[in-house]
């Protein structure tokens, strides 16, 4: 195992795309406070530390997905609780980005259970829908499936701020977890988003039953793109019943804030933003993700057709930790 050199302010400065699964296991399994300082560094270096990214993310199309996803309760291959639902009107999206706004969220993502975005009306009103949202002074991130070159160029002519297609795991247990698209297509998707000029949010989760080392490659996958994805979500399991991973142990929180951590050291200048799986944390495993580099939630009370914390328990959390939300001023600069 490699030997880590302390951390210092200059290291954690320097963006690195050469990072090797040595490297990533010795960062990742190091005692939790030094990985926890570690992080801390690196985050101080190119963020603030007391303010955290709120958004909002909606379905705006539910259910009926192609895709095999054993984690997902919108695939047409399971029997779960999630009614389907056909393209949200853009009147119905733009009132939902309003709320958001209002509850001080920046950035409003949209997201369909679609395996390729169809050509057409359903189209051409998602691009209403990110022009609407730009309109309002909110970021806009969708996440629609796979894309074409077109069509990638047609979100960011329509102003489009991210792109969302996660990695999920690494490529050698992403068979294990989906069988109906290759790591390769996402990859392809990755490319054609980063060539429109549109940012990249991609990231993954754990507590699929994936192995630490599947973690530190999955993780290097992420760290070794270059540049690096603007937004890294990290994402907990949430168990749902009809789905193949509904009885999937649950994950030490632990693995959650060595995965922030990790993320934070190899990615100094994104924003990794706290996902899915929030519901099952603790105010404290949550302030341990923040201290371990954290800067972005997901409020509401829905993530797509999950679960999430009401808006006013993370207000009182973040009180108690004196953090705050980031102000709009502030959002506008993470990637300028």
């Amino acid at each position: 195992m490699d030997t880590l050199k302390p951390a210092t302010p200059a290291a954690a400065a320097t963006l690195r795309h050469d990072w090797t699964l040595s490297e990533i296991e010795a960062i990742y399994s190091q005692a939790l406070p030094d990985l926890i300082f570690q992080a801390q560094v690196a985050h101080r270096a190119h963020h603030r530390t007391n303010e955290v990214q709120g958004c909002v993310l909606l379905s705006i199309k539910t259910g009926g997905c192609p895709e095999d996803c054993a984690y997902c309760p919108q695939s047409a291959h399971y029997k779960t609780d999630v009614d389907r639902q056909g393209l949200l009107s853009v009147e119905a999206t733009l009132a939902a980005a309003q709320n958001a706004k209002a509850q001080g969220a920046t950035r409003f993502c949209m997201g369909a259970a679609w395996s390729d975005i169809p050509q057409g009306e359903q189209f051409e009103r998602v691009l209403d829908m990110v022009r609407g949202v730009r309109a309002l002074g909110l970021e806009a991130c969708c996440t629609l499936g796979m894309l074409t070159d077109e069509q990638a160029a047609a979100l960011a002519q329509a102003g489009l701020t991210a792109y969302n297609h996660n990695l999920d795991t690494s490529a050698e247990f992403y068979g294990e977890i989906i069988s109906t698209r290759t790591y390769q297509d996402r990859l392809r998707t990755l490319d054609r988003v980063r060539r429109s000029g549109v940012t990249v949010c991609c990231g993954g989760i754990i507590g699929m039953g994936e192995s630490r080392q599947e973690r530190y490659r999955l993780l290097r996958e992420l760290s070794t793109l270059n540049p690096h994805p603007e937004s890294v979500p990290v994402n907990m399991l949430v168990r749902v019943a009809g789905t193949p991973l509904a009885d999937q142990r649950a994950e030490d929180p632990l693995e959650l804030v060595r995965m922030i951590a990790a993320a934070r050291i190899l990615m100094p200048r994104s924003m990794v933003r706290l996902s899915a799986g929030r519901l099952s944390l603790s105010d404290e495993a949550q302030a341990l993700c923040f201290l371990a580099g954290a800067n972005s939630i997901f409020m509401g009370d829905k993530l797509l057709t999950t679960p999430n914390p009401e808006v006013n328990d993370d207000r009182r959390l973040f009180d108690k930790l004196g953090m705050r939300l980031m102000p709009a001023e502030a959002a506008d600069q993470v990637h300028a």
